[in-house]
């Protein structure tokens, strides 16, 4: 499968991608509106945006589907890869009401970061799959921690776990609900990243991001009964 922005030249793989979106769009509605939600948290989210401001919204690359439609059509830009699974993804995000931002930690990272910047600069929300798009999994990388120096705008993780689900064969382990899932959003508490931070104030909300997803992926499992 051609990856980076060459596969781009093919007709095919464009279409491609387009029907993928398609096709995908009305499955996810589908299957999403059968699930019942559970929040905790909602107020962290909340009072960033009744300040004025704007959160960078954190998560594991492994729960971007339920992710979606719960963020849906409220302004948000998020990274997408520029390979072609990067390309439907971010079709079919577009039709949820998303922005894209075509790059990612290991190919055209800093050209997608500074358009978030713009982006966020304009009103919208950002979103970021922190541990990348080809992971090591549920390990951090800095880009949200510096998107929230550059912009002054507080990082808002979440994590959200589903009662019943499948669970997709990759290196992130995709957690796909099931039909009829009770599924639980656990929102934290903002993290500030200080306006031209330094590499050890980079690291340090690296760090923080990481252990805030951990604490709340055990929030979650707890609003559904899980230990």
């Amino acid at each position: 499968m051609p990856d980076g922005p060459g596969w781009r030249q093919s007709r095919w793989r464009r279409a491609q991608a387009k029907a993928i979106a398609s096709v995908g769009v009305p499955i996810v509605e589908a299957v999403g509106a059968t699930w019942h939600w559970r929040e905790s948290g909602v107020s962290n989210l909340t009072d960033v945006e009744r300040d004025g401001r704007h959160p960078i919204l954190a998560l594991w690359h492994g729960r971007i589907l339920a992710a979606t439609l719960y963020f849906r059509d409220r302004g948000v830009v998020a990274m997408t890869s520029e390979n072609f699974d990067g390309e439907w993804v971010a079709q079919l995000m577009g039709r949820f009401g998303y922005h894209a931002a075509r790059g990612s930690t290991s190919r055209g990272g800093a050209r997608a970061l500074a358009q978030l910047r713009r982006e966020m600069a304009e009103g919208y929300a950002a979103a970021f799959t922190v541990d990348g798009p080809r992971g090591p999994a549920r390990v951090a990388q800095p880009g949200a921690a510096w998107l929230a120096s550059a912009t002054g705008n507080p990082i808002v993780p979440f994590h959200i776990e589903a009662s019943k689900s499948w669970t997709v064969k990759s290196w992130d382990r995709h957690q796909v609900p099931k039909p009829g899932s009770i599924v639980a959003v656990a929102i934290g508490k903002p993290i500030e990243v200080p306006p031209q931070a330094d590499e050890a104030r980079i690291e340090a909300g690296r760090v923080a991001i990481e252990q805030s997803l951990r604490d709340l992926e055990e929030q979650a499992r707890s609003m559904l009964g899980h230990h």
